[in-house]
């Protein structure tokens, strides 16, 4: 094979390994996951959160990271994620933290959406010349039935995917490469493209292309 044109990490993350959080390990997540959410210095009233929906889990760098979504009494959404150290052999999970933030832009506001997605970056990755990609950890449903298998690609290369489990995903993928955007891309079974969509608003990604 020719070299590659573009040396980016791919499918650095471990694709999910275990079923959706429940029982005894959801309530954990749970407690880990609204204890961030209390400790939002937020100046709106959020509202009471409802269910956590939660999404597959992946890991990097060793460490795993659960998604979740909760939609509050006051209409906001609650989103982010547990991460931990996981269980060698007999042991238990460790070094549990929680990340959580809150939006008013749900997709029963935005009818165009065609997948409802959330990220965050969790580190970085140090490419050629100094460049440094935002490895981005991203969640989400499709809005659309049909769909098989999430993408995450970057510059119409595919650097991640995920099987959708209970209509969800997650995604671990380099993203803001040499002025690349990352792209979520939702097929289904016989690989036919059924959605796409940025993570960036209109005025973000002609804001990236002129810098």
């Amino acid at each position: 094979m020719p070299p590659e044109e573009r040396f980016l990490p791919r499918f650095a993350a471990e694709p999910p390994q275990e079923e959706l959080p429940y029982g005894r390990w959801e309530e954990r997540l749970r407690q880990e996951f609204l204890a961030a959410a209390l400790a939002l210095d937020a100046q709106e009233d959020l509202g009471e959160p409802g269910a956590i929906a939660w999404y597959p889990d992946r890991t990097w760098h060793g460490r795993t990271y659960v998604p979740g979504t909760s939609r509050t009494s006051s209409g906001y959404e609650l989103f982010g994620y547990v991460r931990f150290l996981a269980a060698l052999q007999d042991g238990e999970p460790s070094e549990f933290y929680a990340y959580v933030d809150f939006t008013d832009e749900t997709a029963e506001q935005n009818p165009d959406w065609r997948i409802d997605l959330c990220e965050e970056v969790i580190g970085s990755w140090r490419g050629q010349f100094g460049a440094s990609a935002a490895m981005t950890l991203v969640w989400g449903r499709p809005l659309v039935s049909g769909g098989r298998i999430a993408t995450a690609e970057l510059a119409d290369l595919a650097v991640d995917q995920c099987e959708l489990v209970q209509e969800r995903f997650t995604l671990i993928a380099p993203d803001d490469y040499r002025h690349d955007l990352l792209e979520i891309k939702l097929f289904d079974v016989k690989g036919r493209e059924l959605a796409r969509e940025s993570l960036y608003a209109a005025e973000d990604v002609e804001e990236a292309e002129e810098a």
